[in-house]
């Protein structure tokens, strides 16, 4: 069959529908019957899914005319997708289109969710299209004879690689290809992006890095103009001091009214407890809601969020209070209205959760934004700017994981062996490992077979021996069934499973948070008041609370975002119209707020950096805003405590958010000196970072993390799962072991690596110093603490205070500022 016939097969499966195929998703079907590799840049909700599918199954028919009474068995395209969640609509599209056909093409799906019964019968015969993750792609990888599978492959599609991109998840991904390109002669790589600001960078990523523009690779751009509508929530009286949290739910009426008068709404948070706050809050005001309203995170059983899913596609919900859980989300047609609440830190982020309402071709998106305090109006203001240019951060490429690159290479050894000369050329032809020495290589294999320098004396590392043919393999059942089980490169707090003490499953929670409560304590989770009864194994097991009984929120450690790099600059730029006459309707609603800044302080410009101080109770406040985001200003305040106590010895107690930092003392700093001594100098930055932060503390924890994914530490097996702080002091064992023994070990040195360039951002530090170094500083002494501060100084009391006494302390303290 010629091209011609085979779109003629496709266009008509289209008119079937009653729809007509986009000219990208053509593009791609032409490109990838030309034998192409590449990377499509859709938006969700575009038709991207059918851009890619359709040409697997013609590329079948074409090499198999007779495909309606011959069927050629094996594996033909695999679709590796970040969220299981997305897993059965990638399946159902594929099979709409390889039944409507008439090929008899069959489809699964291979995910953690998958039974072990499911997985066993694929071993004897793999579907023709599988849908899977990255980690059970690895695990493929780990079970013998996975060439076998694999060479008949024609395709492998990465879908929402600008998720993967820049995380180990990623890296794995990169791993995986290298190796399938050897052993699939005829295979494709494909990957789907959502807008991010470096695609070029992104499809090379994937692809692996060759110089000069490869021929069989072509970037496809689906230009598909959807309209945003960005509004925002603006409270009828301003406060002149904003304080975190609290305008938040001041707003719930007019949330109330957003999901009454639309179909559907989802409701974005950016944290869990966030999530299940607003839930509450919203259930208890308005009792009308329940039945109609569900609560959707990761931490809720899959069973409740699988219901949720579906009951939004069948319209049974009116709303949804949801977290990151839906951002890439679930396909479903009939979400009318979004609501953001609180700033989402990141523009690619907030284009994403918009997208989910009007999700079809050429409807458009409302989405409403709620700021939790009116600082972040500003926010709102300058993503209405972002989404208009299409301004979208870019994904930082993940260099050198070596933890990651020691468990592929156990995963190679424990499925069929490998022969290190050959994998060495694979590996290097990543763009992750592509600056790896022959050094870096041994290290890694000497890691894996003799547990490296300092640690050759324990056999249990190592794990894997060189055979006759120098092949290295894992001969050990025990050692191969532990890394079966620990295969993969997301690491977290442990976490627990909460169940009735009638059995039912309700979800998880992290270690972290129910360690600190006792039996007979109630907390609130999933939307239920729970009582803790005990903790058994690595079950907590609970019964229902009174329905009025006092009780706190479940809450998780993941929970901070920082604004990403092109959020701080655009809402630099929209502070700084606050002295203009060209204000958004967003900025002007924060006239209150800017007229009380100006009577104490100043409201920045662009070629100012405001420093304020001021004398309270608490003591002497010193407040920097560089509105860089908070992991940039959690490492700023460290460092300038530090350059400062060596001026004088003081020692201070540091706060921040995503717009300033402070200093709090019982002496006063002398900020002229300060000034004098151009503490703001990037010169010696790197130094003075690892001295002034606990940088070794740090890295001690990062280092948990390497040592789980490179294998150095054994998390457990299934319901023996070994504890969040006996696996920190093993790994913190192992951690000493090689900072006194052998300080030149890769994994050691990424430990710090990661600290500085991942946490703390060192990058963005710098530049950020720089821009400072370019400003006039503006040292202003005020009488009070300013509307800019007050967040700040909030969010400090916040931890030592309940919500209620927190709120009447600012009650005072706003009463007493306002005089």
């Amino acid at each position: 069959m010629n091209r011609e016939q085979l779109f003629n097969i496709a266009h008509h499966w289209f008119e079937q529908q009653g729809w007509k195929p986009f000219s990208f998703q053509v593009q791609a079907w032409t490109a990838f019957l030309q034998g192409k590799n590449g990377l499509l840049n859709a938006p969700t909700g575009s038709g991207k899914t059918y851009a890619l599918w359709f040409p697997v199954v013609l590329d079948y028919i074409k090499s198999n005319p007779d495909y309606k009474t011959k069927h050629k068995p094996g594996l033909k395209a695999v679709w590796i997708t970040p969220l299981r969640a997305l897993s059965v609509e990638i399946k159902q599209a594929a099979e709409r289109v390889a039944n409507d056909l008439g090929t008899g093409l069959t489809v699964g799906i291979r995910t953690g969710d998958t039974s072990s019964a499911d997985r066993s019968r694929m071993r004897n015969k793999m579907p023709d299209l599988l849908v899977t993750t990255p980690e059970s792609m690895q695990l493929m990888l780990a079970s013998k004879g996975y060439k076998d599978i694999f060479k008949t492959c024609t395709a492998i599609i990465v879908d929402e690689w600008h998720e993967l991109l820049g995380t180990k998840r990623g890296v794995q991904v990169e791993l995986a290809l290298s190796r399938l390109k050897v052993v699939a002669p005829k295979l494709r790589i494909w990957g789907i992006s959502a807008t991010i600001g470096n695609l070029q960078q992104a499809m090379e990523v994937l692809l692996g890095p060759t110089p000069g523009k490869p021929e069989n690779a072509e970037m496809i751009k689906a230009h598909i103009d959807k309209k945003i509508n960005v509004i925002s929530v603006i409270p009828e009286k301003m406060e002149a001091y904003p304080w975190r949290g609290h305008m938040g739910l001041h707003l719930i009426d007019e949330v109330a009214a957003i999901i009454k008068k639309s179909r559907t709404t989802l409701i974005f948070t950016n944290v869990r407890s966030q999530c299940e706050v607003w839930y509450q809050a919203l259930l208890d005001k308005y009792p009308e809601f329940a039945g109609e309203m569900a609560m959707h995170h990761g931490s809720i059983a899959k069973e409740t969020r699988q219901w949720v899913e579906q009951a939004i596609r069948d319209e049974q919900l009116k709303a949804v209070v949801c977290t990151s859980s839906l951002d890439l989300g679930v396909d479903f047609a009939p979400v009318e209205t979004v609501i953001q609440i609180g700033g989402p830190k990141g523009v690619a982020r907030f284009l994403q959760r918009a997208g989910r309402s009007g999700h079809r071709p050429g409807q458009q998106s409302n989405i409403y934004f709620l700021a939790t305090h009116a600082i972040e109006l500003a926010e709102a203001s300058a993503l209405r700017k972002a989404v208009k240019d299409t301004v979208v951060e870019d994904r930082v490429p993940y260099l050198n994981a070596w933890d990651v690159l020691v468990q592929y290479l156990v995963t190679l050894a424990v499925s069929d062996g490998f022969n290190p000369d050959e994998i060495y050329k694979e590996v290097k032809s990543t763009f992750c490992y592509q600056a790896m020495s022959i050094d870096d290589w041994q290290f890694c294999i000497n890691f894996i077979t003799r547990g490296s320098q300092s640690l050759q004396a324990y056999d249990e590392f190592k794990k894997v021996e060189a055979g006759e043919d120098g092949r290295l393999k894992v001969n050990s059942k025990a050692v191969a069934q532990r890394h079966r089980m620990q295969i993969g490169t997301i690491v977290g707090d442990v976490m627990m499973n909460v169940k009735f003490l009638g059995g039912g499953y309700i979800g998880n929670v992290e270690e972290g948070f129910i360690s600190k409560l006792n039996p007979g304590d109630i907390f609130i989770f999933a939307g239920r008041k729970l009582e803790l009864y005990r903790i058994k194994n690595m079950e907590v097991l609970v019964r229902r609370a009174e329905p009025d009984a006092k009780a706190q929120h479940a809450s998780w450690l993941g929970g901070r975002l920082t604004l990403s790099a092109q959020m701080s600059e655009l809402l630099r730029e929209e502070l700084y119209t606050a002295n203009t006459d060209t204000m958004s309707a967003e900025m002007q609603a924060l006239a209150p707020v800017f007229l009380r800044q100006r009577k104490e302080s100043i409201v920045p410009g662009d070629h100012e950096f405001l420093i304020e101080t001021f004398k309270t109770r608490e003591g002497y406040h010193a407040l920097f805003y560089p509105f860089e985001g908070r992991f940039v200003h959690e490492a700023l305040a460290s460092l300038m405590a530090y350059r400062i106590s060596l001026l004088s010895p003081i020692s201070f107690s540091l706060a921040y958010n995503d717009y300033g930092f402070e200093l709090l003392s019982d002496r006063e700093i002398d900020m002229q000196q300060v000034l004098d001594n151009n503490l703001f100098t990037p010169v010696h930055l790197h130094h003075d970072l690892q001295s002034s932060l606990n940088a070794t503390e740090m890295a001690r924890r990062k280092f948990r993390d390497i040592a789980v994914i490179a294998g150095l530490v054994f998390t457990g097996y299934p319901g023996k799962m070994i504890k969040a702080k006996h696996l920190q002091s093993s790994s913190q064992l192992i951690f000493e072991v090689f900072r006194d023994y052998e300080p030149d070990n890769l994994l050691f040195q990424q430990a710090y690596r990661e600290t500085f360039e991942h946490q703390l951002e060192e990058g963005r530090l710098i530049m950020a110093l720089e821009r400072i170094q370019r400003q006039e500083i503006v040292w202003k002494q005020c009488e009070k603490p300013t509307p800019l501060s007050f967040p700040i100084i909030t969010d400090r009391l916040r931890e030592k205070l309940s919500s209620e006494s927190l709120a009447d302390r600012i009650k005072r303290m706003t009463a007493n500022y306002m005089k």
